[in-house]
């Protein structure tokens, strides 16, 4: 299995057999929806989503990308592995790893995470205590 200890937020999800499509593989779709699930953590693991709910400032996806590299198919489970890789004044890019218990990497990929003021309806800078909060939890300076 590839080495996802340099991601410091790893969920494990079990492949569904809904997930399969016409061909017997996984939809691709479904690898954004791990993707998600695994930024989800992350940004909850950072204090992001409290930080959503009670100021209105939070993130928003602003660009995903994946990397196909093997079909993944039912049943099997995988771990996601999410980190932060770079920082600017109003977002950060996060990376994704999908390891299956089965045939190894299964795909990789990125996202664009941008700071967002819901109720102006325009970007905003991090907060100086979410980066604080994402260097602490990737154990570096950005």
């Amino acid at each position: 299995m590839e080495d996802l200890s340099d991601f410091p937020v790893r969920i494990t999800i079990p492949i569904a057999w809904s997930e399969m499509d016409a061909y017997g593989h996984i939809n691709n779709v479904y690898y954004l929806r791990y993707f998600e699930t695994a930024r989800i953590q992350y940004l909850q693991e950072i204090g992001l989503m409290d930080m959503k709910v009670e100021t209105d400032v939070g993130p928003i996806l602003a660009q995903t990308t994946c990397k196909y590299l093997k079909p993944l198919q039912y049943p099997d489970q995988i771990i996601v592995g999410a980190k932060t890789t770079s920082m600017s004044k109003s977002s950060f890019v996060m990376e994704y790893l999908i390891v299956s218990e089965k045939i190894g990497v299964a795909a990789s990929g990125e996202g664009v995470i941008v700071m967002y003021d819901y109720n102006a309806s325009k970007k905003a800078e991090i907060p100086p205590i979410i980066r604080k909060r994402i260097a602490e939890l990737e154990k570096k300076d950005f």
